[in-house]
């Protein structure tokens, strides 16, 4: 993600829930971008699946579909699903933590429920 998504991802995040047009987007950025430079990056962001819209009047108005913390997640395992070897990328990521970020990722294990399956 570029400077620029990253910005505006921030900025649609704290708006949240409402939804921004992009022409809310580019006043709250108080940038000199062309408003088709904005439309052109909401609707990127929106193709990758960072971004929902709605039609507002004869435009759009974007909203994050996760926060920040969901959206790294859903990158990770992106990552993940990218490689036929779940195992080692699993065993490589495990291997590589610090210790304190292994006690967190046993914390989590250990409390973890599984989603019932009705």
């Amino acid at each position: 993600m570029g400077a620029l998504e990253a910005e505006v991802l921030e900025l649609l995040q704290s708006a949240a829930p409402e939804a921004l047009t992009p022409g809310h987007v580019l006043e709250r950025l108080g940038s000199t971008l062309a408003y088709s430079t904005v439309v052109t990056v909401l609707t990127r962001m929106h193709d990758k699946g960072l971004l929902s819209r709605v039609k507002q009047g004869r435009a759009f108005a974007y909203s994050p579909i996760a926060d920040r913390h969901g959206l790294t997640a859903r990158r990770m395992r992106q990552v993940l699903d990218a490689d036929p070897d779940r195992r080692a990328v699993l065993a490589r990521f495990v291997g590589d933590l610090t210790l304190g970020d292994e006690e967190i990722l046993r914390g989590l294990l250990g409390s973890w429920v599984p989603p019932r399956q009705d």
